[in-house]
């Protein structure tokens, strides 16, 4: 039987962990509480003992607590939880994953979390949650509940949290088989598309003309988890084609932005050999956040501020060689399934005639170092803006003939 498995170290945490089992075995949830502590002595029974979570990680439970060291007790936990979650998923048993924790709880129940397919149900409560969650969530749907107040009791504070995070798993599981109707209802195959607000009627546009073709099509913002989340897809053999028309995210891993999706971004359609057509949207750009946090090596540089909490910045022509360079080395090893379109009028809504980052001479590094390093690929230019439909139309076109074409 499906049971949803309830992750938390029990020596500090064992009466909060007791109180949201009893509401999900009270809402006719199943529920496996495993252990994740090490050092203190749990406060209640486990039903999957720490001993064995540390085996797992191939362990002594007895060797951590006498090196008494809580790095080690961590990294540990964390291995060995995410080994017992990912095997018991394997076998059909968990319906979801409920952590609690602080930062080293989250550590351990977001990892747990991660090496879950998207679509089992994942709710981490935590201290952290109201931060930076992006090291935490990674490319998963894992959702976040801010603890509010530290999970160390329960008061009329931690119950309210507590009982969220409870009713909210139990709302989840028992209304999966209803979602999974709704997931499995359309046999489309599936086309990844890239977005940023920049290229908004492009990719609308776009989506239309994939939509007309039969297509379903998943649309991935491109702000780093966006691109993780879109290549992870891919690994998974679930994407048929991808328009890859954004593809900021390389700028802000070269130039260092806070919205990069790593090195092996626009790598992934390549290794499972699928069609792609790639552009060059939002390259224009560099993303910070609030203009306070760009950082002072860029003093002098043309900025544009997007909103309260989020700063462009302009790419430069040396800027645009090394990120045409890299989109040329990445797409030639793809062969036949991808191609590389230019836009010659611009690459964004703000790239453009009057508008604050034109930047013609930028804009010709670009291209002139995605055609030098593309190798055998095909790279198509076309005489208009990155948003002008015909341009849009004429992308969607394409990956639909090489669909149709090569598969």
């Amino acid at each position: 039987m499906k049971a949803v498995y309830l992750l938390a170290t029990l020596d500090t945490k064992g009466i909060e962990a007791a109180f949201v089992r009893d509401t999900l075995v009270a809402r006719g949830v199943a529920t496996v509480v495993v252990d994740t502590g090490c050092l203190g002595a749990p406060t209640i029974e486990a039903n999957v003992s720490r001993a064995e979570v540390f085996k797992a990680a191939g362990l002594s439970l007895s060797d951590l607590v006498a090196q008494n060291d809580r790095g080690a007790a961590v990294t540990g936990a964390t291995l060995g939880a995410t080994r017992l979650v990912a095997e018991a998923a394997a076998r059909g048993e968990v319906a979801g994953v409920l952590a609690l924790g602080g930062s080293a709880g989250t550590a351990i129940g977001t990892s747990a979390m991660r090496a879950l397919p998207i679509g089992i149900p994942k709710v981490m409560v935590s201290t952290v949650a109201s931060g930076q969650v992006r090291p935490y969530v990674g490319d998963k749907d894992i959702l976040m509940l801010n603890s509010v107040v530290d999970i160390l009791g329960l008061n009329r504070i931690s119950r309210t949290i507590l009982g969220e995070a409870a009713r909210a798993m139990a709302g989840l599981v028992i209304f999966a088989d209803d979602s999974a109707a709704v997931a499995a209802s359309s046999d489309r195959p599936l086309v990844a598309v890239t977005m940023f607000g920049v290229t908004t009627p492009c990719v609308m546009r776009a989506r239309d003309v994939l939509e007309g073709a039969g297509y379903e099509v998943l649309v991935f913002h491109a702000t780093g988890n966006g691109g993780l989340a879109m290549e992870s897809l891919i690994r998974d053999g679930l994407i048929a084609g991808v328009l890859d028309l954004t593809t900021t995210e390389l700028a802000d891993e070269l130039v260092g932005g806070v919205f990069s999706a790593g090195p092996t971004r626009l790598t992934a359609a390549a290794e499972a050999g699928i069609p792609q057509v790639v552009s060059v949207g939002a390259l224009d750009m560099v993303n910070f956040g609030a203009l306070e946090t760009v950082p002072a090596r860029f003093a002098g540089r043309t900025l544009h501020r997007h909103n309260a909490n989020v700063t462009l910045m302009r790419t430069t022509v040396d800027e645009n060689t090394a990120i045409g360079a890299e989109i040329g080395r990445k797409l030639a090893r793809a062969g036949r399934e991808a191609e590389v379109w230019i836009p010659l009028r611009g690459v964004s809504a703000i790239d453009a005639p009057g508008q604050h980052f034109e930047d013609q001479a930028a804009r010709h590094a670009l291209f002139a170092a995605v055609r030098s390093h593309a190798g055998e690929i095909s790279v198509v230019e076309v005489d208009r803006h990155i948003n002008d439909p015909e341009f849009a139309e004429a992308v969607a076109n394409r990956l639909i003939e090489l669909l149709t074409l090569l598969h």
